[in-house]
């Protein structure tokens, strides 16, 4: 196809054409895939849920245990950190003050 002899008008129609037909064919390519799958469960006699391994199964959601705190603000008690994840602001100008991690353990 030689689209050189084509307006501006005409690519822009053409490109917008192309979007409609692709979205079209993704469309008829997953009910084709949809039907292979429940093709694939009827010929070996099992349903489309037990296929998907989501039968008979409850979603386990675990609970992390709270962390002990291992270090608290000299001054403020209520400034903790567990001393997992990022440093807190006022650890970070503590350690910038010359102080160690160390003097504030719990």
């Amino acid at each position: 196809m030689d689209l050189s002899g084509l307006s501006l008008a005409e690519l822009s129609a053409l490109q917008e054409k192309i979007k409609q037909e692709i979205k079209k064919r993704q469309k008829q390519e997953v009910v084709r895939a949809r039907e292979q799958i429940i093709a694939i469960a009827q010929s070996v006699g099992v349903s489309l849920d037990e296929l998907l391994g989501s039968a008979g199964k409850t979603k386990v959601v675990k609970t992390r245990k709270p962390v002990a705190v291992r270090y608290r603000h000299p001054k403020d008690a209520s400034l903790q950190w567990t001393g997992r994840g990022r440093q807190p602001q006022w650890v970070k100008d503590w350690l910038a003050g010359g102080n160690s991690l160390d003097s504030i353990g719990v």
